[in-house]
């Protein structure tokens, strides 16, 4: 498209209505984020979140996942991410379980039909889930601090009613973000709902950690080198993420009237990086579970027990060499399965063999797709270990400049940044698609 189309953006009705709504319902997300959870102590929050050691850093990588309502600890502070992760589940049980993977290939539409139902539902314990496990966390950090706990999740006491409505609104406050997600994919940007809700959180933060390194002494340095980083990060993120490799395909000719047409050559380009965030967000989820059930038993009765979950709590904590080995090491092997996982549910080699096309030299079929699976593994390797390092970037840096603050470590954040700018350039092709379709200036 020309880029000179883009000033007509304005003049499309439709596209500017679908603007609008999207950013009417972000701003009406970003003033839910404001409404506080009831029974939380908030004297109790303000010291956790200004505590600068591995707790700080996981309460900041979960303020930052959240879109920064951890530190507020509002109705939203879990995010959309319980419904993200329960997507991830189904998508990964559709090839072990025969049945869910005949549903989708039989009718695809009642197949997917069927995901999205299943997902809501399966978001409901997740998201419970995760609000106890979060509340444990907080109340667990408090408890190494001599502080009280940050609100009172005993059920066994008076307090049952209070634990019960504190865990129903912050699963509310999900839900509440998922819809508002649906209604932005389906009336705003297309397809782009939950990710324009975890970016407009992310962004949001983006101010007050800015805020927060140039109050540093040596703040106007330490920012420059950090904008450094973060122009590096990006640029290898984007031009990772642009990675295809051709692989060569011949399509038959075609009967025209009496005369047959030549045979076509194309190529199908297959992806270095096709997980996209996935891998990081699962990693995170598989690795922080650990530690949400060791936080059940670190102020046990029982020594064996506590000291053995303290244990346990220290090193899936995070801000650790251990949890910065696990990350990556899981990172790229959920790489490679979530990749592997979605190549199969496409099957290359059965739908080029119905159109009648063929790579040269690979028979085709089966064979064809045992031949992409190949190809696909192989450059998947240099973009898993490449997401792997993305992925332990802040920890590096925390290793090689200890005087760094969190603000600044969570700016380079790896998830963070991988949103921010697949979300960019995602939304930026969609409306370019949109543009050509409204005023077909392509």
């Amino acid at each position: 498209m020309k880029r000179s189309a883009w000033r007509y953006l304005w003049k499309s009705e439709d596209i500017r209505n679908k603007l609008l709504i999207t950013l009417l319902l972000l701003i009406l997300y970003r003033m839910a984020a404001n409404i506080p959870v009831p029974g939380v102590n908030r004297e109790v929050l303000s010291n956790l979140t200004s505590f600068t050691g591995a707790g700080g850093q996981l309460i900041g990588l979960l303020d930052l996942l959240s879109g920064g309502t951890v530190s507020t600890f509002s109705i939203l502070a879990m995010g959309v991410y319980p419904y993200i992760t329960a997507q991830i589940i189904l998508q990964l049980l559709v090839p072990i379980i025969p049945a869910l993977e005949a549903k989708l290939k039989d009718n695809p539409r009642e197949g997917q039909k069927w995901m999205e139902r299943w997902t809501v539902i399966l978001t409901v314990p997740m998201a419970t889930l995760s609000a106890v496990g979060q509340i444990n966390i907080f109340n667990s950090f408090a408890s190494s601090m001599g502080l009280p706990p940050l609100m009172q999740l005993d059920f066994a006491s008076g307090t049952l009613l209070t634990a019960v409505a504190t865990i129903f609104t912050m699963i509310a406050g999900t839900m509440f973000g998922i819809w508002l997600g649906q209604l932005i994919s389906e009336y705003g940007i297309p397809n782009q709902g939950l990710s324009l809700i975890i970016f407009a959180g992310i962004v949001a933060k983006v101010p007050s950690h800015l805020g927060s390194i140039l109050v540093d002494q040596n703040g106007w340095w330490l920012l420059l080198i950090i904008l450094a980083i973060l122009a590096l990060t990006i640029f290898a993120i984007v031009y990772v993420q642009q990675g295809r490799r051709n692989v060569p395909v011949l399509f038959p000719g075609r009967r025209v009237g009496n005369r047959m047409s030549m045979p076509v050559r194309s190529s199908l380009p297959l992806m270095v990086n096709m997980a996209g965030m996935i891998p990081l967000i699962f990693a995170q989820s598989i690795l922080t579970f650990p530690a949400v059930v060791a936080s059940f038993f670190v102020n046990s009765s029982t020594e064996w027990v506590s000291s053995l979950a303290s244990s346990i709590y220290r090193t899936f904590g995070a801000g650790n060499i251990w949890y910065s080995i696990l990350y990556f090491v899981m990172v790229v092997l959920f790489t490679f399965f979530y990749t592997d996982v979605l190549f199969t549910q496409q099957n290359y080699g059965e739908n080029l063999k119905k159109q009648g096309a063929q790579i040269p030299g690979v028979v085709r079929g089966a064979p064809t797709q045992k031949y992409l699976t190949k190809v696909q593994r192989r450059i998947t390797l240099p973009g898993a270990l490449f997401l792997g390092v993305v992925a332990v970037l802040p920890y590096i840096l925390a290793f090689v400049m200890p005087g760094m603050s969190t603000s600044g470590l969570l700016l380079v954040s790896s998830a963070g940044l991988l949103i921010v700018v697949g979300v960019v350039r995602d939304t930026f092709t969609i409306i370019e698609a949109e543009l050509c379709q409204n005023i077909l200036f392509c």
